[in-house]
């Protein structure tokens, strides 16, 4: 693996710390103060090496956020920073606008420095596939940021199939739904198809992404998207419908104009239902300034009772219908260990390029079926 400065220790190293892995974060909004950033900062074997930013206000924020951290306007010194000298990066996160993503990534494993790409990883699944090939190429690590792999209530779905709670699968329903009827402004909010915004790429990757974790393959789709907002230009409400290769149905709903929030899971199956309200705590702690092993680090990613979902058959939750169960805790941080763990042993990433190109094929699908008023065989 290409500019990895360390491999597997030896036996006579392996109790001695490692040398942190020196991280570039490219981009400081959102994506990148709110999530990786701090997420970086909090994995033990990483450190936040430098910020790229051209915006003076965001520049600032770094250094205050990070104090140490190298700040530049450009992305292009990254690339002489490959290979084994003092300085050489071990990792590029990339969590600028969508449109950069191809361009940055490509550059990023061409210079052989292991890359994280936020989601979405590219426009179109083929776009995904020629990054995958570069990295393979190079022998240089590739992964996509799907941190919602790692919510709580997800994390939960997954131990009730694993434990087979609910039966036979029947139908999935996931909910990402926002009230937000003023527009925000910005390129996720722009309907230039060269921006890739909307919520279809945006929370629409998100909740396609977990389908395709939770049931395999999709064979089917189906889409409804609309743009409901005076003045918006991307679509900010969208319903997708996926039928995957073992018979489960996903219904999936992506909203910034829902004024009444559904179930984020409602999950049907022929022995019981699990319906859980609410979203994952992570994004809300790491909005406020919390990080994970910091004050009540033992706490992470772990939600009240009254937030739990329930499992049962025949009767609302709503009424209290079914039994609590107990949401397995949130681990964003569990990405970033593991990429770290990959970098060092040269093991699998833990979210791959192909699994984001199956994804793209997806959500390329549901824009097709929208426009079409067809579904579209993927």
């Amino acid at each position: 693996m290409n500019a990895s400065p360390s491999t597997s220790p030896s036996a006579s190293s392996a109790a001695a710390p490692r040398t942190p892995l020196r991280v570039a974060l490219i981009g400081y909004g959102l994506a990148g103060s709110v999530f990786h950033a701090p997420l970086v900062s909090a994995t033990e074997g990483l450190v936040l090496d430098t910020v790229v930013t051209s915006d003076p206000g965001r520049q600032a924020q770094a250094r205050e956020a990070h104090p140490g951290v190298h700040v530049t306007g450009s992305a292009d010194e990254l690339w002489e920073r490959a290979g084994d000298g003092e300085d050489a990066l071990g990792l590029v996160v990339i969590a600028s606008p969508n449109k950069t993503h191809v361009p940055l990534a490509t550059a990023a494993l061409t210079a052989g420095i292991p890359v994280v790409v936020d989601k979405p990883l590219a426009a179109t699944a083929a776009e995904a596939r020629e990054l995958a090939a570069l990295a393979e190429r190079t022998g240089t690590f590739l992964s996509v940021f799907q941190n919602r792999r790692w919510d709580n209530d997800f994390l939960t779905v997954r131990r009730l199939l694993a434990d087979g709670e609910l039966g036979e699968i029947q139908r999935f329903e996931s909910r990402y739904e926002r009230w937000r009827p003023q527009l925000k402004g910005g390129w996720r909010e722009s309907g230039a198809p060269e921006e890739i915004g909307g919520l279809l790429y945006d929370l629409g990757s998100h909740v396609v992404d977990q389908a395709l974790v939770l049931f395999g393959p999709a064979v089917r789709v189906y889409a409804e998207t609309d743009v409901r907002r005076p003045g918006a230009e991307a679509d900010d409400d969208t319903f997708i419908a996926i039928t995957h290769a073992n018979g489960v149905r996903s219904h999936l709903y992506v909203s910034a104009t829902a004024a009444q929030l559904g179930p984020r899971f409602r999950v049907l199956g022929s022995r019981a239902g699990y319906v859980k309200y609410g979203l994952d705590p992570q994004e809300a702690a790491l909005r406020e300034g919390l990080r994970p092993g910091g004050a009540g680090g033992a706490a992470w990613g772990e939600e009240p009772e009254h937030l739990w979902g329930r499992l049962g058959s025949g009767e609302s939750p709503l009424t209290g219908g079914g039994v609590p169960v107990p949401t397995v805790p949130g681990d964003y941080p569990a990405y970033y260990a593991a990429v770290e763990e990959a970098l060092r042993t040269g093991g699998p990433a833990p979210v791959t390029a192909y699994e984001a190109a199956q994804c793209l094929a997806v959500l390329e699908a549901a824009r097709t079926s929208s426009r079409d008023g067809s579904v579209v065989a993927v």
